[in-house]
Formats: structure tokens, C-alpha cells, sequence
């Protein structure tokens, strides 16, 4: 079974943050990470070359396949940044259709700039999908 690519690294947050070309993009990755240190209560982390993580959680598949991934994380890409794990709570269906400018994949939400959206909206989505994470019995913080 292949190794999961995406683990956490020694790489400093603010070094990767700081070299984001784009300056908007910076700033948005600025912000994120004080709204989700502040909704987990966990320090950033590098987890492969350019996912910034909060928190740990161990995952399972049926398969047999296991790893740690973090409870909420983003990632500042070219197109668009990405937020990870924020479908994870209570009413997302009802919340990600009101937090504005934004596409989803099967679990990730895009967006193009942190202004496109509703700063409520998001901190709610954050918060809740920290909540559900913490409550399930295969949470392992690490």
C-alpha cells in the first residue's frame, strides 16, 4: 500500500506563507490562519509542501488504508485557495450555499479571494466541522 503524501513537515508556516507570490493570496492565508488557530486552539503546520493544518485526526478506510490528516486545513493555490474538512459539521448544507463566491469539490470548498465570501458564514463552517471532528471516536490529536 503507497505511503499517504500529504504528512506534516518541518517547514515554518510563516516561511511557506511568506512566499506566496501573490499578495492578496498572502493576506488571505494571513487571515485563515488566525480564524482557524483560533477555532481548533492548535497551531499551524505544514503537512506536505503547501497544506497549512490545524490539528490531527486518524482516519480508517474499509480498505484497511490509515493515516493522520488534519482537523481543518486550506491551502493557498494558484487558482484558488482551497479549505479542507469544512463539510464536516452540523448544517453545512444549509451554510455553504450562504457563504458567497466559492465552488466545492467532494470535500474541499474553493475560493478565489477571503473577500468573496461571508466572514460569518466561514468561522461558522470552521467551528462546526472542528466540533464534528473532535466528537468522533477515531480522533487522535497529535
Amino acid at each position: 500500500m503507497a505511503a499517504n503524501k500529504t504528512t506534516p513537515t518541518k517547514m515554518s508556516v510563516k516561511t511557506f506563507i511568506d512566499l506566496v507570490p501573490d499578495q492578496t493570496k498572502r493576506s488571505d492565508a494571513k487571515a485563515l490562519v488566525r480564524l482557524m488557530q483560533k477555532a481548533t486552539g492548535e497551531k499551524p503546520r505544514m503537512w506536505g509542501p503547501s497544506i497549512i493544518g490545524f490539528g490531527t485526526y486518524q482516519y480508517r478506510y474499509d480498505s484497511g488504508r490509515e493515516g493522520n490528516m488534519p482537523i481543518v486545513a486550506f491551502s493557498p493555490r494558484k487558482a484558488a485557495t482551497v479549505l479542507y474538512n469544512l463539510k464536516a459539521g452540523k448544517n453545512h448544507e444549509v451554510l455553504v450555499p450562504k457563504l458567497g463566491k466559492h465552488t466545492t469539490g467532494k470535500g474541499c470548498i474553493y475560493i478565489r479571494r477571503l473577500a468573496d465570501v461571508d466572514q460569518t458564514i466561514l468561522e461558522a463552517l470552521i467551528v462546526n466541522s472542528v466540533a464534528a471532528m473532535r466528537k468522533k471516536p477515531e480522533l487522535n490529536k497529535g
